[in-house]
């Protein structure tokens, strides 16, 4: 992560994300266009993110067809304080709920995520490997490497939040619209509570996977990646490098790579 940890000051006060552009992403299958089978595909944002990096890509695979569903998690949308107030278990349940909702309504189901969405996805595959067609993931998160993470338990009892991580974006004039503050609360939740148990279970993950990494990313660094790579059982495994965006690259000068190869990943998986 990027310097989520340096020193920065008391927290001020943050004007709360607008919820006319943060809201939830939904598209409605149709089958017509996907050779009759209904096909749904879950797509997460990432942590202090929310749907808004995430709505074109939904948006793309929505004109194929697809039934697409972009939950907003618990805590996010709205003011990194209210983040402060969930965790991990949180955010999972809140995926559990739609993916169930889109396994319940169609013949397969794909699953994709940005930093900790793919993260999220990626626990949904382990516990759901049998029901789980195929994980796209989009710079990963799963681990870092930064040593002073390790101070986040106590941290997070004398500081509410550090300088934010979003917009880690090459493409000039785009932004993400996260929270502008990171909430040490809720970071320690993803990355004790989610990312730690999540390692453990990667080999129980099988679906196929398509993995698109920035080669320059300031938020999730490399350890990601070799993490994944080395533990997944999925024998269907293929990575792709983007070397014209930064960390949210869904919104980055590789987005339309990113919406294309996803497409066709889809289409390929769920062919039943």
């Amino acid at each position: 992560m990027r310097n989520p940890l340096k020193r920065g000051g008391a927290a001020a006060p943050v004007e709360p994300v607008d919820p006319e552009v943060t809201r939830p992403f939904s598209a409605p299958a149709r089958p017509e266009l996907t050779g009759g089978r209904r096909v749904g595909v879950l797509l997460q944002h990432g942590f202090t993110g929310s749907p808004y990096s995430m709505k074109p890509w939904g948006s793309a695979l929505a004109e194929r067809g697809y039934a697409v569903e972009v939950p907003l998690l618990p805590g996010h949308g709205t003011s990194w304080q209210d983040c402060n107030t969930v965790g991990w278990q949180d955010w999972y349940d809140a995926v559990s709920r739609t993916f169930a909702r889109l396994r319940a309504e169609n013949d397969a189901v794909v699953v994709g995520g940005l930093s900790m969405g793919g993260s999220l996805v990626l626990r949904l595959a382990a516990d759901h490997p049998d029901e789980v067609a195929g994980v796209v993931l989009v710079n990963p998160a799963v681990n870092t490497t930064r040593l002073d993470v390790k101070a986040l338990p106590v941290l997070k009892r004398v500081v509410a939040s550090m300088p934010g991580i979003a917009n880690d974006i090459k493409k000039p004039g785009v932004e993400e619209l996260g929270y502008t503050r990171t909430p040490l609360r809720a970071a320690d939740s993803m990355m004790r509570e989610g990312w730690k148990p999540l390692r453990s279970d990667l080999a129980r993950v099988t679906a196929p996977v398509l993995l698109f990494k920035s080669t320059v990313d300031h938020v999730v660094d490399p350890s990601s990646l070799d993490i994944i790579r080395s533990n997944v059982s999925s024998r269907d495994f293929t990575e792709r490098m983007l070397t014209e965006s930064y960390h949210v690259a869904t919104l980055d000068n590789d987005a339309e790579t990113i919406f294309a190869e996803s497409a066709d990943f889809v289409a390929r998986v769920s062919a039943g």
